[in-house]
């Protein structure tokens, strides 16, 4: 009763203030004239914001050459994938062929074997990349993944609530499951072996859910935090983790699929690994525009004379604003509280800018839809732009990332992937039957999909079971995103873990996030039970109606 009022209240302040402004024409030109003033001002200092070296050792010409040579990489990583078979039967994407290809380019592998051969300082003993163009390759992850998570849901119809957790709410407690289960597993992993065996500080327990949630955009968005809190080898472990998260999750899903199938767990029609695209990871699910909403667009756009992607990168860059300006004031706020005089606990101002890029994506959506705006986002043109950003993200981060330290490293690092494969696989097979209530595990598959690497992977796994959608598995996985990305998957959570291990120790954060696994699990497991009553009693009522 309470909150229905509450929320029609805002409506209609939203409206009346709305109405206010388009009744007082100089009170528009004026706000217009204000954040055509400010934003680019605001846009500066966020990039200010985020160099951390005010002199770098490059120019414009360098960073020209460094995205020529990026485009090209991927062109030859897209011919590779093509033409190597075993490439197009893992599904992976062509950017982290091309990644791969510039890795082995770089100072990491051909450099070293010309170093160790011929000397230091011979012709490719840094590779075929100078040392400018890898100085860009390494900025490039921590800025343009706040595209990509600007991107997410500008665009998307955002329904009410309480519609998304009727549709979606046992895959949002299964998927929740999983990530927390994650936190929980590579924490106690960070105390009992990462740090007295290997050495490894406790926010190395945030790598699989990081590495395997959040994916390979996240990986490389998270490596100012990890420097910050003295882990340096963090990012290229992460990254790791991401690698090896896509690669098994696409080989261990298709035997899953396989598994299900003979098994009798799959419910709707079949469809074989074989019958599916080779480059299906590549292919972004677009939702179709509806016709009248395109033709609103193309008018408006007339009327502007603007590109409709140039109109795209401004909602983009609008979300990104935003996301900073909560950003500061959440970190303004935490400096006249808690971190009075940078003596007290930093934890806010560790979050890095992309969690609030999300959140400012859906903010501009949900203003659009307020003010009857939403056909000026083109959800198509939005997928596109996120997928050259993270394209870029995952090429360049795999690209810089030093093999030195993997190999360190490499008795952690194989022990977080095992135990992070493990925990996924278990927690599929045995809770996914008794949390989703109905088609587990057509739509138990996409959580676990996404769990061990991208969106696009639970996607793909999700077609090899349910090609047509008849469980409405991927509606569900679409709505699920709603409540979880925020907050874990690189939401806020993932962007604070490690800065939350670093501040208040590992056994905090093991009992915080075991309770939040301990909730959604008994949560997952009451919740499946009530709707299987719900669905018996509504089909014994149908029953009944039709022998009547």
């Amino acid at each position: 009763m309470g909150k229905e009022p509450l929320r029609l209240n805002f409506q209609k302040f939203f409206d009346r203030a709305l109405l206010w402004c388009r009744s007082r024409p100089l009170i528009s030109i004026f706000l217009t004239t204000l954040f055509l003033i400010t934003g680019p001002a605001i846009m500066m200092a966020i990039a200010a914001a985020q160099s951390e070296d005010s002199n770098p050792g490059y120019n414009f010409s360098d960073v020209f050459f460094a995205f020529i040579t990026l485009s090209f990489l991927i062109l030859v990583g897209r011919w590779i994938r093509q033409h190597v078979g075993i490439l197009q039967s893992l599904y992976l994407p062509s950017s982290v062929v091309a990644g791969v290809v510039a890795l082995l380019l770089g100072p990491g592998v051909l450099g070293a074997i010309v170093s160790a051969t011929a000397g230091d300082g011979t012709v490719l003993s840094n590779g075929l990349f100078s040392e400018p163009i890898l100085d860009i390759w390494s900025a490039i992850p921590g800025v343009f993944i706040n595209i990509v998570f600007a991107t997410i849901f500008l665009g998307e119809y955002i329904p009410p609530p309480g519609e998304i957790w009727r549709r979606a709410s046992p895959q949002v407690a299964f998927g929740q499951s999983l990530a927390w289960g994650q936190y929980v597993v590579g924490i106690a992993l960070a105390l009992l072996i990462l740090g007295p065996v290997f050495g490894l500080p406790p926010a190395a327990g945030a790598l699989i859910e990081i590495g395997f949630e959040g994916g390979h955009g996240t990986a490389a968005g998270m490596a100012g935090v990890f420097d910050d809190i003295g882990f340096e080898a963090g990012s290229d472990l992460a990254i790791g983790m991401a690698t090896v998260g896509i690669i098994s999750g696409i080989l261990v899903g298709v035997v899953l699929s396989n598994w299900g199938r003979h098994r009798g767990h799959t419910v709707a029609s079949q469809r074989d690994a074989e019958a599916i695209p080779s480059d299906a990871q590549e292919r972004a699910p677009v939702e179709q525009e509806e016709p009248e909403v395109t033709e609103r667009r193309q008018r408006h756009l007339d009327s502007l004379l603007i590109d409709p992607l140039s109109l795209q990168f401004g909602f983009v860059g609008l979300a990104i604003m935003i996301g900073w300006l909560i950003l500061r004031l959440l970190t303004f706020i935490e400096s006249l509280t808690w971190n009075q005089g940078g003596e007290g606990v930093a934890i806010l101002s560790g979050i890095p800018l992309f969690p609030m890029a999300l959140v400012g994506g859906i903010i501009v959506q949900v203003i659009l839809k307020k003010l009857d705006r939403q056909y000026l986002i083109s959800r198509p043109l939005m997928v596109r732009i996120g997928g050259v950003a993270l394209d870029a993200t995952i090429v360049s981060a795999l690209a810089t990332i030093s093999l030195a330290i993997i190999a360190r490293n490499f008795g952690a690092f194989a022990v977080l992937s095992i135990a992070g494969i493990a925990w996924n696989v278990l927690f599929f097979i045995f809770l996914a039957p008794r949390m989703i209530p109905r088609a587990w595990f057509e739509r138990g598959i996409g959580d676990f999909g996404q769990s061990m690497g991208v969106t696009a992977t639970g996607i793909l796994l999700m077609r090899m079971v349910d090609s047509d959608d008849s469980t409405g598995a991927f509606e569900s996985f679409g709505y699920k995103q709603l409540f979880f990305e925020p907050i874990v998957g690189g939401g806020l959570f993932t962007g604070a873990s490690p800065v939350l291990i670093n501040q208040f120790g590992p056994v905090p954060v093991l009992l915080l996030t075991g309770g939040l696994l301990v909730f959604w699990v008994i949560f997952g497991l009451w919740n499946s039970k009530r709707i299987s009553r719900s669905m018996a009693a509504t089909e014994t009522q149908g029953e009944t109606v039709s022998a009547r």
